[in-house]
């Protein structure tokens, strides 16, 4: 509904305005339609004639005629001839058309007001107000559910940090925008502002593919239909768990938001089936894959899982220094940590409601190291033995309730076809080798520059390139910062980029001439195990092309963290013997020679130039601290990726952070009615509130 209620049609009833002054200068509010108290709308407006001068939009009774009659000034702006309006010159005429409008909390009908230098000039149609409140038991607001840490999700709140006039206008939405990093995050939130209409963005790749740390590796010149791969990134996603007693099935919410971005990319690429995202079962668990056991069936070999549970002769209990102090130390941990199975649902239906009670119950507080020590007074040999005394990350546990997902799905040809797929809609805005090493702001113009050189040229000699943005999101692992020049950023910002840490993780693929693991006596069908001797960490038979003929490729070690290290410290030959000798003592050495290919891919992501570690691995006490740094905007900067979010290392954690970013942006912008589209699309879909 457009509501032409400029002076003209005031003039009969206040007959303080000439027909000559209206025809000259009018306002015509557009929207909103309705409103509810303690909200964020947009208002906008169109403009008649010379609006030129002081603009000030006000709220209050529909038969206000001055700025002094109003219940709330929404602001004040110098737009069109006036000659501080050069700030709007991103705008037509110098005259923005969207304006920000924060509704206090107790809001009655009325009128918006328009004055240009104190005249009144435009007013709107009656506004009816709704009190979202009252449905807050059928629907919360993400900030009820996350916690005050997440105030990105509640507009309102974000937005009251800033001085009323400052957040009074929208910025114009062709702005510049920079991306930094063509990860997932980076290539979501492009997505995420083209579907507002927002276009002018580049990302910045220091490598020459995107994806990041979703890397999936093709054996021997092979393409993604011959199966011949395996992930050295991220590889699969846990959908639902089933509940062992009850036999009741219920799905992992938080995970829906990948299949979402399948959906919306397939809908882009309709009708380019190379393009298509499609999934498969992931076999996680399965019975034959080699035990970790110190024991060795009479030929040698490993047993598998199913025989080392249902044969005594593989019985190979635990044994404590102090068994009663053991327990008791275990029963400690699992009793702070309550996975109940109430609280198991809630991890997997509403990340954001487990994340505001893990916060509550002070998981972020204490390792199980220093919940053990500290609050137990668990000495400290049984300490090291329940739980490894350099695990030093809080007991946030969803991560354990992914691993009881009982169904797992990855995409079919690797998950480097999530990526691939955005390759059409951002080939004419990405700069593929540019590598960053600086963000500098301009005062003067309110932007910023980013420095950065073209990957591999010679580091002393070439000069940086320059590339400059009214705005940055930031997905850039933070590790990389800690040596770039950066504008002055709060301290405690500051400490959240130094301070963070990443862990390392090493991953070798290894293409055998065929799939013989699944024609052993007792066949192995898919499926992880993990293997401390032989050291080979996680090892994932393939779950896709069972039984099939020709070769087959697995993932034969991933290891983390301080084991990893110590692997990317061998060579490649060295480690791969290590790995073709642990394979000989799982299998067999005669059917493992047999069918050796030499083909493999080794990737130590704390080696990768464009990474320098694997995933976020925050200490305890950390994240409830740095997160709010990263929700607040310094100096025209975003930040965004797994590192800047409640949940780390999963595909769904830069999903969520490039959301939040964007929202965030928009927000930094005063695009309200865009904030709140990001919002439902990507986040109200799937998360019950």
């Amino acid at each position: 509904m457009r509501y032409l209620f400029g002076v003209v049609s005031l003039v009969a009833g206040t007959n303080l305005l000439s027909e000559a002054k209206a025809s000259k200068a009018s306002v015509t509010f557009i929207s909103p339609v309705q409103i509810s108290p303690r909200s964020a709308h947009n208002v906008i407006v169109e403009y008649s004639g010379d609006v030129d001068g002081e603009l000030t939009i006000t709220y209050g009774s529909c038969g206000n005629v001055a700025i002094s009659d109003a219940k709330q000034r929404l602001g004040t702006t110098r737009v069109g001839n006036h000659p501080l309006s050069a700030r709007h010159i991103d705008h037509e005429d110098r005259r923005p058309t969207k304006f920000v409008w924060l509704t206090p909390s107790e809001t009655s009908d009325g009128c918006l007001h328009a004055f240009l230098d104190d005249e009144l000039v435009g007013q709107s149609e009656e506004l009816r107000t709704y009190d979202h409140v009252a449905r807050r038991s059928e629907k919360k607001t993400f900030a009820d559910v996350a916690g005050d840490d997440s105030m990105w999700f509640d507009g309102v709140a974000y937005l009251k940090q800033k001085q009323p006039d400052e957040a009074f206008v929208a910025a114009a939405k062709n702005k510049s925008f920079g991306i930094l990093g063509g990860g997932i995050s980076g290539l979501a939130s492009s997505l995420m502002l083209d579907s507002v209409g927002i276009h002018n963005w580049k990302i910045l790749e220091s490598s020459e593919r995107v994806g990041g740390r979703i890397k999936t590796v093709y054996l021997n010149g092979s393409s993604p239909e011959d199966g011949q791969y395996h992930e050295l990134g991220p590889m699969r996603f846990p959908v639902e768990i089933t509940d062992s007693e009850t036999n009741e099935t219920f799905p992992i919410m938080d995970q829906r938001m990948v299949f979402q971005l399948a959906d919306v990319m397939n809908e882009l690429n309709a009708g380019n089936e190379t393009l298509q995202v499609k999934f498969w079962e992931w076999i996680q668990s399965s019975p034959n894959t080699p035990a970790d056991t110190p024991f060795r069936r009479p030929d040698g070999t490993i047993p598998g899982k199913k025989e080392v549970a249902s044969d005594p002769a593989y019985y190979n209990p635990t044994v404590y220094h102090n068994a009663t102090a053991a327990e008791e130390a275990i029963q400690a941990l699992d009793n702070f940590k309550g996975l109940t199975p109430e609280r198991i649902r809630m991890y997997a239906t509403n990340i954001f409601a487990a994340y505001k009670q893990a916060k509550e119950d002070g998981m972020f507080d204490y390792s199980e190291v220093s919940y053990l020590r500290h609050v137990m007074k668990t000495d400290l040999n049984t300490t090291d033995e329940v739980t490894p005394s350099q695990n030093y990350w809080p007991m946030w546990e969803y991560e354990t309730v992914y691993f009881l997902a009982s169904k797992w799905v990855t995409i079919q040809g690797g998950l480097s076809r999530l990526p691939a797929a955005f390759e059409p809609h951002i080939k004419d805005r990405i700069q593929y080798g540019a590598k960053v090493n600086g963000l500098h702001y301009n005062k003067d113009n309110d932007t910023l520059s980013v420095t950065w050189r073209p990957t591999g040229s010679e580091p002393f000699s070439t000069p940086n390139k320059v590339t400059n943005f009214d705005y940055v999101l930031n997905s850039v692992p933070l590790n990389l910062m800690k040596f770039w020049n950066m504008p002055p950023y709060s301290s405690l910002l500051k400490r959240s980029i130094d301070r963070t840490i990443y862990a390392n993780a090493c991953k070798v693929a290894v293409q055998f001439k065929t799939r013989f693991w699944e024609h052993l006596e007792r066949p192995v069908l898919g499926g992880c195990t993990r293997l401390y001797s032989p050291q080979l960490g996680q090892v994932c038979y393939p779950s896709w092309h069972l039984n099939a003929t020709g070769p087959g490729t697995m993932l034969a070690s991933y290891l983390s963290d301080y084991e990893a290290t110590v692997a990317c410290a061998m060579s490649e030959e060295e480690h791969m013997a290590y790995i073709k000798r642990a394979f000989s003592e799982i299998h067999g050495s005669e059917i493992v020679e047999e069918n050796w290919t030499g083909n493999y891919a080794r990737h130590c992501w704390e080696q990768d130039e464009h990474h320098a570690g694997a995933f976020t691995m925050q200490i305890f006490s950390q994240q409830h601290l740095y997160l709010p740094a990263f929700y607040r905007t310094e100096f025209k900067t975003v930040f965004i990726g797994e590192a800047a979010t409640f949940t780390h290392t999963w595909l769904f954690s830069a999903l969520e952070s490039a959301t939040r970013g964007t929202v965030q942006l928009l927000l930094d912008m005063g695009l309200v009615d865009e904030a709140k589209q990001i919002t439902n699309t990507w986040m109200a879909r799937w998360i019950d509130l």
